[in-house]
């Protein structure tokens, strides 16, 4: 995401896994054979995870290619437009962003910035003729993702949440197996991610996040459950616990727990933390149980399967596109094939439901019942 300070100055082989067609199909588009264009991506917001993890992967493209910038900070558009072959032109200030609408070059917007600049700067995407890939979560309410939705609608662009575990191999075949019954029906899914957080950064500042952990970690507990079982929570119950003493907190939250409970009878045990080190989910059927420790992390996902009483390790082997790759080239796909993300807008909107629906529960310490 961007920086504090900057924010403060502007306001895998498919095959290998053995997947379904169905999945495999949805993650990789088919593309005409005449198919030589790649789409170019304006990246918003040059901070920590747009300059060490988005960029460095656009290398690894077969559809996309990094074509602009745009930042707060003059010296980090001279920097990376100089890393990355950049021209002037097409490196942006903030108050120069609507102008990328007379950019030919750029077909999509990758917006990395703090929580409470999504929607706006989404937006602005959408009307300047662009497709939007939006990390996550995709907003601070469910007012402002509808509205996302609504000016892609509107543009006729994509628009796309950057939920880049769904691209990860160990995630896909974890939700290959558990849909398909790999270990019998599940009947409980615990899903737990946190981690110490360090003082002074923007996560901490509800007026840019939205949230404390909930709002970031919290949410790939939360997308886990859904994308593990297929399935729409029907009710939600939260807990949260925060030290309120300690000076990180002095306006978000530290830890929540949170039961989904979905039509099927699942239920789902999660936690979202920033003062414990956790990152991991189990999937739990009748014939044993499927476990992703580390689950979610940028490399280094372990998958261990426990079925008819034993337990073995499943070991994938290198994919051809990494998780980054495959969440940029998706997109690039949908462009030029005229397919819809597995992860549209509608995903980033259904996960913000929840949250909205996991803070009300703790707030009012209540079960919340959710609409279908």
């Amino acid at each position: 995401m961007g920086t504090r300070r900057e924010v403060l100055g502007i306001g895998a082989k498919v095959a290998a896994l053995g997947l379904a067609p169905g999945l495999a199909g949805q993650a990789h588009a088919a593309l005409p054979r005449d198919s030589g264009r790649k789409i170019g991506y304006a990246v918003v917001g040059l901070g920590y995870y747009a300059t060490r993890q988005i960029m460095p992967n656009f290398a690894g493209c077969e559809h996309s290619r990094l074509v602009a910038l745009v930042s707060g900070t003059p010296a980090k558009l001279e920097q990376y437009g100089a890393q990355y072959g950049i021209p002037a032109s097409h490196r942006y200030s903030y108050d120069q962003f609507d102008a990328i609408r007379d950019n030919p070059d750029i077909d999509a917007v990758y917006v990395v910035l703090p929580n409470s600049l999504h929607a706006e700067y989404s937006i602005r995407a959408a009307q300047a003729g662009k497709h939007v890939l939006c990390e996550k979560p995709m907003a601070t309410s469910v007012a402002e993702c509808q509205a996302m939705i609504a000016a892609s609608r509107k543009a006729g662009k994509k628009l796309m949440i950057g939920y880049r575990s769904r691209f990860e191999p160990y995630n896909r075949l974890a939700i290959e197996l558990a849909r398909g019954g790999h270990v019998g029906p599940t009947r409980l899914v615990t899903a737990e991610h946190g981690f110490p957080i360090k003082p002074d950064q923007w996560r901490l500042d509800k007026a840019l996040s939205g949230g404390g952990s909930m709002m970031d970690i919290g949410i790939y507990s939360l997308n886990a459950a859904r994308y593990l079982t297929g399935e729409e929570p029907v009710e939600v119950s939260a807990v949260e616990s925060t030290d309120r003493s300690d000076p990180r907190f002095r306006t978000v939250e530290d830890r929540v727990s949170f039961v989904l409970r979905f039509p099927s009878g699942v239920q789902a045990n999660c936690i979202s933390s920033y003062s414990s080190a956790h990152n991991g989910y189990r999937v739990i059927g009748t014939q044993g149980w499927i476990a992703l420790e580390p689950a979610t992390p940028y490399t280094g996902q372990a998958m261990t399967i426990r079925k008819d009483n034993v337990t073995t390790p499943r070991t994938l082997p290198e994919p051809a596109r990494n998780q980054f790759v495959g969440q940029l080239d998706h997109l690039a796909e949908c462009v030029l094939t005229g397919a819809t993300p597995i992860v549209p807008g509608e995903e980033g909107l259904a996960d913000m439901r929840l949250i909205e629906a996991i803070y009300r529960s703790a707030a009012e310490r209540r079960h919340v019942e959710l609409k279908a």
